[in-house]
């Protein structure tokens, strides 16, 4: 069945995939039918081995605008428990595939904890991020208190989190929020210009790349290097590895195949 609320567009460029939010009139709100969506689009494309980076994007006005207000508005707290929601989230994040988000316009709430959920980040010179659930009388609930600390620090997200200002793409790359700026025309070509580069590296020590990158995060110092080491070594047991060597003394591009 094909899905209302999100556009999956196949190979943008070689091994590259693209999910576009389609909620336009709502600003990409993230109900719980286009967080499924999202999820299961994203299952099917880690699985797919004729893709090797995805890119997810809104428009040019926003990319989320938060979660969809009015589904939780009369929600009791046993409602919000049983419909488990954050399920969702858990299942994007064991993405294998490196994730690119490409934002433009409003990144705020869930659409802001959903661009943190992704590997990297390409902003237009619009873009704007917020954590404004304070002024609902709420918090974040999908990872915001968590990995924007971890991003941006704790003083900066503090003063988001509490106050629920808005940041600029100008103040979010200056907190090592994002990766890079570009005017609002080159943000999605940009976004495809990244994962073609990714896309052609070996597609195994990128996934195992991935998970020692974020190994860091959960922890100690000790650990992640006992897991960079074991994936390290556990590359040369592929053909990718064999091929990027020979292809390294032979002085040529290496053909990766993903073995």
């Amino acid at each position: 069945m094909q899905p209302e609320f999100i556009i999956i567009h196949q190979q943008v460029a070689p091994f590259v995939a693209h999910i576009q939010l389609n909620r336009p009139k709502e600003l990409n709100a993230l109900n719980l039918q286009l967080m499924t969506e999202l999820k299961d689009a994203l299952k099917s494309l880690d699985a797919d081995d004729s893709v090797r980076v995805i890119v997810i994007s809104g428009n040019d006005k926003a990319f989320a605008a938060g979660a969809d207000i009015k589904q939780m508005a009369d929600k009791s707290a046993m409602d919000m428990y049983n419909i488990d929601q954050f399920s969702t989230w858990d299942t994007i994040k064991k993405t294998k595939k490196p994730l690119i988000a490409a934002v433009s316009g409003f990144a705020l709430g869930g659409g802001c904890e959903l661009v943190m959920l992704c590997d990297m980040i390409i902003a237009s010179e619009t873009a704007r991020f917020g954590q404004p659930e304070i002024k609902l009388g709420v918090m974040p609930g999908a990872g915001g208190t968590q990995r924007l600390t971890r991003a941006v620090g704790k003083a900066l997200a503090m003063e988001m989190v509490l106050t629920g200002k808005f940041i600029t793409a100008t103040e979010a790359l200056n907190a090592g929020l994002i990766n890079r700026i570009v005017p609002v025309e080159l943000y999605l070509q940009e976004a495809f210009r990244l994962a073609t580069e990714i896309a052609a590296q070996s597609p195994l020590a990128v996934r195992m790349a991935k998970e020692s990158v974020l190994k860091a995060f959960d922890s100690s110092l000790e650990e992640g290097l006992h897991f960079e080491r074991k994936n390290f070594y556990l590359l040369f047991a592929s053909e990718d590895q064999k091929e990027g060597m020979q292809a390294f003394v032979e002085k040529r591009t290496p053909v990766f195949k993903g073995k």
